[in-house]
Formats: structure tokens, sequence, C-alpha cells
């Protein structure tokens, strides 16, 4: 059919020629953002998932430094303990030195000054020592204890009310959980086992061994995977008992950890779940809390009493600082962890978002030479109409 007003054959090419520009389009820019998913259009399930892979890659690599943070701050504290314990066996140093009966008085107030200065110097450390503004070892970063004599203790004297010369040193919460209970059972066999209470059912416990006491004798209890320590001391007047014994004095002891609390929650994961978050509590290390409420050495008799006081104050500061260190490496192991895990979600966000720019080239180039051809052909088609000249011609 011979027509003017309406050329169908290059309608059909321009039809064909739009829609290949459009799939051109599309690949240029795929090719140039790099990507296979630019709008929603173009995937929407993929769109979906992987948006919400780029929420967790990116939650995941705030919590990797969350927990670098965690890090930093925990090798803040063990830095200033490190500094508190060398400083405390200097105490204890000149505290044996004056428990020689050879010194002049002269002699014991030379070391009573330096003793002073020593203890003041250990409460500057506890109370200076900051991450972010943040103090570590005042007690402010500590959990806060409901019951600290741990249902057995004098509240005043924190003396075993059971027990003559037994004494609650210092009780540590580095990893106890707010709101939970925590029990000591006697195993009858020198051991004892702290049961940890949600307020409805048990949750964890650990077991571990107990030592005979004798007099003027320290010990500490550390129940690692729970998080907590028991400073156990004894005066003069402490009658020797066996490890059986000692336990026994414990059993039934409970104490409770208050709702809240004021230890350091790091967020250590991407989602809002409690076993995302890592608890960090710093428990108070200025002198009155490592027992040291005397320095006064000016006879013998008051220098053997702060070695012991010593004694029990280095095994405090030890057990602090192991705990530290072992919050350190839970907080290391979490980081490699996390690092794994954003590979990971990288990758599966990457097959899902990324282009193959191989095969898109491929589409690319084909899409390119149909253009090509689709403009040659609306070029014919464009003349065909000149055909009925011919006839007009005639």
């Amino acid at each position: 059919m011979s027509v003017i007003n309406t050329n169908v054959p290059a309608l059909i090419a321009q039809r064909n020629l739009n829609t290949n520009q459009l799939m051109l389009s599309k690949s240029i820019e795929r090719l140039s953002s790099g990507l296979r998913i630019n709008r929603a259009a173009d995937d929407a399930a993929g769109l979906s998932i992987s948006e919400k892979l780029r929420a967790q890659i990116r939650g995941t690599t705030q919590a990797i430094r969350n927990t670098q943070d965690g890090v930093s701050m925990v090798q803040t504290a063990e830095g200033a303990l490190n500094e508190i314990h060398a400083i405390v066996q200097r105490m204890r140093e000149l505290a044996v030195q004056a428990a020689n009966g050879s010194l002049a008085s002269e002699d014991r107030d030379a070391i009573n000054a330096e003793l002073t200065l020593l203890s003041a110097t250990i409460d500057k450390i506890a109370d200076s020592t900051q991450f972010n503004k943040l103090k570590l070892l005042n007690g402010e970063l500590s959990v806060v204890v409901d019951d600290e004599t741990l249902g057995k203790v004098d509240p005043t004297s924190n003396e075993f009310t059971a027990v003559t010369g037994l004494f609650l040193g210092q009780i540590g919460f580095s990893g106890a959980k707010s709101g939970y209970t925590y029990s000591i059972v006697d195993n009858a066999d020198g051991t004892i086992t702290m049961i940890e209470n949600d307020g409805a059912n048990d949750t964890r416990s650990e077991r571990i061994s107990v030592r005979g006491m004798v007099a003027n004798d320290a010990q500490m209890l550390n129940f690692g995977s729970l998080g907590i320590s028991i400073q156990l001391q004894t005066d003069s007047t402490f009658v020797a008992e066996d490890a059986a014994t000692i336990a026994g004095d414990l059993d039934t002891a409970t104490t409770t950890i208050s709702g809240g609390g004021s230890s350091v929650t790091i967020q250590a994961g991407a989602n809002n779940d409690t076993s995302e978050q890592i608890q960090l509590a710093f428990i108070d290390m200025d002198s009155t809390a490592l027992g040291i409420t005397s320095t006064d050495v000016s006879t013998q008799a008051q220098a053997q009493t702060l070695i012991v006081t010593l004694d029990a104050a280095l095994i405090s500061v030890s057990t602090q600082r192991a705990e530290l260190g072992a919050k350190q490496n839970q907080l290391e192991h979490t980081i490699a962890n996390l690092t794994v895990a954003n590979e990971n979600l990288t990758a599966s966000e990457s097959r899902i978002r990324d282009l193959d720019v191989a095969a898109e080239t491929v589409n690319f180039t084909k899409n390119q030479i149909i253009q090509q051809a689709g403009t040659a052909v609306l070029a014919q088609a464009n003349t065909l109409p000149q055909n009925v000249l011919s006839l007009l011609r005639g």
C-alpha cells in the first residue's frame, strides 16, 4: 500500500529504536556507576535485600570501631593498674624493711613519709585515670551492688557474723549482670559453686577451689566466667581453718546486683540485642578500696600488719588486671569475628548489587550495534513515501 500521511514502517522502526535507546542508556548507567541496581525498578527484591545487608555492613563497621574503643578503654585502665601494682610492690618492700627491728625511729619516720606519699599517689592515679572524660578507677563505672556483704557479713565491720577474725576485703564486679542474684554453695569437698539467677531461673554457675586460711592471711576467690571476685582477709584473732571449713563459712552467701548500675556497655554488634553487647566494669582501686587504711609503721608490729594488708592489696590489683586482660581478649576476639562477618556481608551485598562489567559490556556492544542498525533502518523507512512521487510523475 502506497500512503503519505502514515508511515507505518517508520513508526515501527522508531519504536524499536526508542526501546533500544532505553536499553543502551541503562547499560551506560550501569557501566558508569559500576552497579547493577541503581534504582528500585532495576530489581525491586534485590534492592530490598541489599539495603538490609548495607544496614548490617555499616552497623558492623561501626561496631568494630565501638569495640576498638572498648579495647582502648581497658588498656588505659590496665596501664594505670600496672603503675598501682608497682607502687604497692614498693610499699610492701618498705613494710618489710620497717618490720626489721634494727631500725631507729628516724629511719621509720623516713619510711612513713614515703609510704604516705605512695598511698596518696595511688589515690591520685585512681581518681585521675580517664578515658574520654570517663573516670575508670574511682568506682564511678563499677556495678552498683545492693548487698555487698554476701548476706554473711556485718555491713558495719565487714566481719563474717559467724566467724571471728574473718573479713570481706572487697568484691569485684567486672562482668556480673545487673538485676541478677549470685549465691554460693558449699560442695563439701573444699570447693564452692557460685550460681547466677535472673530472678526466675539459674542461668550460669562456676565451681572453684578454696584454700585453708590462718591468722593475718588473705585469699582472692575469682569467678572469672561470672565476672565476680571476692577477697577474704583474716586478722590476728582468727583461728586457722581448713579449706572445707572456709567453704562452709561461705555457704548460702548471696549478693544481688541492682538494676541499672553504671558500668560501660559496649555495642559490639549491628543489632539491638543483649548478646551483641559487652559489659565493662571498673572497680574502685584507690588506697581505701585496696584496704590500705593506714601506712603507719612506727612500730615493728604495725609494719608486720601492713605487710598482710599489702599482700591482700596485691591480690586485688592482680585480680582486677587479670579480669581486664580477659575482657581485652574477649573484645579482640569480638573484633576478629566482626571483621570476618563484615567481609562476608559485603561479599553478599556485592553479589546482589554490583555489576558484572564483562557481561554488561557485551550487552552494551549489542545495544550499540542495534541502535546503529535501527537508525539506518529508520532512515530508509522515512524514504518510503517518496515512492508515491513516481506515480504522480507518470
